[in-house]
């Protein structure tokens, strides 16, 4: 998928002039997200943990890095107040581990809801403005294939997921209209935390590690797993202005593998 390369899907000045910032930008599908805005033309904001990684190998220049522990509110507090300007937020964090809803504990949820749902509407609420200021907003959620249908043995992800897709669609009715909102939904993904999936689950269920994954592609229309690089293109895509009518939707990029309409 060489889409670094000559074969990129946007013109390289489609989001020139916009700000973009990037939640758990240092790998997986943020780290792609990140490269992808970057080639549209964008100046990213990285944030995570080791957001400094990513930095170096992004298209341009103009962009800078925030390590922001998103289940920590002061610490979300302080990056906030030193953003000045922003047109883009993609809503992004790591799952929480696997295993069937009835093993959690009401403390299991408390950390993986300040990080997605706690941390987003935090941001929202800050970003707004200033998006309303520019005239220009595009807020995208990374989310999962699973607010639509439910995937067995990640329960509390699930549930978290399920919060986050109502409580974006619930903020499409509210927002100004230069504002849109919209949701990405991951497939099965070639990143670490897919690996992370596979390997709970051997530990689990004593199945094999290929036996997992060949089951999870026999799901997939496609055959294969998806390449973060096909979700970021999908998020840019949802960041363009030319998107402005796409509005409170839930995009699904996961290679056939739902089978709901």
């Amino acid at each position: 998928m060489d889409w670094l390369g000559v074969d990129y899907p946007f013109s390289p000045n489609s989001l020139t002039g916009k700000h973009a910032i990037v939640c758990g930008a240092s790998k997986g599908i943020g780290a792609a997200t990140c490269q992808m805005l970057a080639l549209a033309g964008a100046k990213i904001t990285a944030v995570s943990r080791n957001p400094e990684a990513i930095i170096p190998t992004l298209h341009g220049s103009g962009h800078q890095a925030f390590s922001v522990n998103l289940e920590d509110q002061k610490a979300i507090d302080n990056f906030i107040s030193s953003i000045e300007k922003c047109h883009i937020l993609v809503n992004n964090s790591g799952g929480p581990p696997g295993g069937p809803l009835l093993e959690n504990t009401m403390d299991d949820f408390e950390g993986p809801f300040k990080r997605h749902l706690h941390a987003s509407h935090s941001l929202v609420k800050a970003l707004v403005p200033l998006m309303e200021k520019e005239g220009y907003g595009r807020i995208i959620n990374i989310i999962s294939t699973s607010v639509k249908e439910p995937i067995p043995n990640i329960g509390l992800s699930n549930t978290i997921r399920g919060a986050m897709a109502s409580w974006s669609k619930s903020l499409s009715n509210e927002l100004p209209s230069c504002i849109t909102i919209n949701n990405v939904l991951p497939g099965f993904t070639d990143t670490d935390r897919l690996e992370s999936l596979a390997n709970s689950i051997s530990e689990r269920t004593g199945k094999g590690i290929n036996d997992i994954h060949s089951n999870w592609l026999s799901q997939v229309p496609i055959g294969r797993l998806i390449d973060p690089l096909e979700t970021g293109a999908a998020i840019t895509y949802l960041c363009l202005p030319i998107s402005g009518s796409i509005r409170g939707v839930s995009l699904a990029v996961d290679g056939g593998r739902l089978r709901s309409v």
